[in-house]
């Protein structure tokens, strides 16, 4: 199993912010994990970042890990724009971009872009279609885009979903993988989804957003406390859930370290199976 780290920088981190996200990235790289990933929220009360932005700006900080959004909530641009953006980072990251995309679950983020909640299960593989068809250099409501050479076909994409037979299909017949939350899921249940992804023909596999802190009196956080699969305790303990983790099949598992807290990333390291 190969272990991603999840940065989420946040408004205490304002000062100096791009130097910070350089030295996390750095670290990242150099400590061996297999790559950087971020999320995408905005409209939730507190202040957030853009994820292509961020990855952006941390291509030439990084030189070989993977750059990846888990996930980007597709249904809340319009897809020729997004496309354009997701191809830049492409280009700009030498095609070690990977787009995770999902649906979407806060209908803040929809009411304050103005796109209906409601619609969002059947945009995002209208949009996703959309998209594919720019990056194929097609015209879809006009005329088309012009591909970079070497970007063609776009960045691989990674489906953030439910495990529903319908988004499972989905991920395994026509994305590069499947991206499962820890959030959401816990230790017991993924395994079932895992199932239903690999009978489907599905390739990688992904649990993502676990959430990871081990000092003594983390502080309080609201999706922590609701998260299904974190790593939020004591050393021993995190090793012990570090093999259920790897046990579990999946290729890969994504966490979320605390972005101010980038001395984490040795004692994390240090855990690894």
């Amino acid at each position: 199993m190969r272990f991603g780290i999840v940065a989420i920088p946040t408004a205490q981190e304002a000062a100096g912010l791009f130097e910070r996200a350089v030295a996390f990235a750095r670290r990242v790289e150099a400590l061996g994990f297999a790559g950087l990933w971020t999320t995408d929220s905005f409209a939730r009360g507190s202040a957030t970042i853009d994820p292509l932005i961020f990855l952006g700006a941390l291509c030439q900080a990084t030189g070989h890990i993977e750059l990846g959004t888990c996930v980007t909530q597709l249904p809340l641009r319009h897809p020729v724009e997004q496309a354009h953006r997701a191809q830049t980072l492409n280009l700009l990251s030498r095609g070690r971009f990977r787009f995770g995309v999902g649906s979407g679950s806060t209908r803040h983020d929809f009411d304050a872009a103005q796109v209906d909640y409601q619609r969002r299960f059947k945009l995002l593989p209208e949009y996703l279609a959309v998209m594919r068809k720019v990056w194929a250099g097609e015209p879809v409501y006009g005329p088309a885009l012009s591909v970079w050479p070497g970007t063609e076909g776009g960045p691989p994409v990674y489906l953030g979903a439910w495990r529903s037979p319908r988004w499972i299909n989905l991920a395994a017949e026509h994305c590069h993988g499947w991206i499962a939350s820890g959030i959401y899921a816990s230790l017991d249940d993924l395994p079932v989804g895992l199932d239903m992804f690999r009978k489907a023909g599905g390739k990688r596999a992904i649990i993502a957003n676990i959430f990871t802190d081990l000092r003594p009196d983390p502080p309080a956080h609201p999706l922590i406390a609701h998260s299904k699969t974190t790593l939020v305790c004591g050393k021993p303990e995190a090793r012990d859930r570090l093999r259920r983790i790897a046990d579990l099949g999946f290729d890969d598992a994504l966490l979320i370290v605390p972005f101010g807290v980038p001395g984490m990333l040795d004692e994390i390291r240090e855990l690894l199976p």
